[in-house]
């Protein structure tokens, strides 16, 4: 007979970094995602014996706690205006910003809507299973989708458009 807690150590291990990942497109933050993925685990110990699948498990609770984070308005930063330098045509930072902006673009989006999207294309999850783990219909995980995909849409977009031209060559 195995050991649970071997068990347990290795399932930790093996999956850390993919749900740190998850967790991270789910808060948006460093931090918090570790804050999540660790409170998720601890809640994991006390059902691991009972627990089946327990990524999906981890998952679940990892999204519930995103959610309900995403409720609570009190911790989020008001970020202040990008300067307004833009880098050149063929400046490899552009990956870096437009991951960026999505990224922001996805923290602008309510928490439920976030999850979805989130488990439903970032973790390729079928559309079934993401509604399984939030608790709703394929249909809300539909519409939602849909939505969420065109406000992350509309926002990239309009992040894309410079707010303000910058002239590189000198006027002098």
């Amino acid at each position: 007979m195995r050991d649970p807690a071997e068990d347990y150590r290795l399932f930790v291990v093996a999956r850390y970094s993919a749900l740190l990942h998850t967790a991270w497109l789910l808060t948006g933050d460093r931090q918090r995602a570790e804050d999540l993925v660790q409170d998720s685990l601890v809640k994991l110990w006390f059902k691991w014996r009972r627990v089946d699948t327990p990524e999906a498990y981890v998952r679940k609770i990892m999204t519930n706690g995103a959610i309900q984070a995403g409720r609570r308005a009190w911790w989020r930063e008001r970020p202040t205006a990008e300067p307004p330098e833009q880098a050149g045509p063929d400046d490899p930072t552009d990956r870096v910003d437009e991951r960026d902006g999505l990224l922001a673009a996805l923290t602008e989006l309510p928490a439920k809507q976030r999850a979805i999207v989130i488990l439903r294309y970032a973790e390729d999850l079928p559309m079934a299973e993401v509604a399984r783990l939030l608790d709703c219909s394929v249909g809300t995980v539909k519409s939602q989708a849909s939505r969420g995909l065109a406000r992350l849409r509309a926002a990239t977009a309009s992040a894309s458009t410079p707010a303000v031209p910058v002239n590189r060559r000198s006027t002098s």
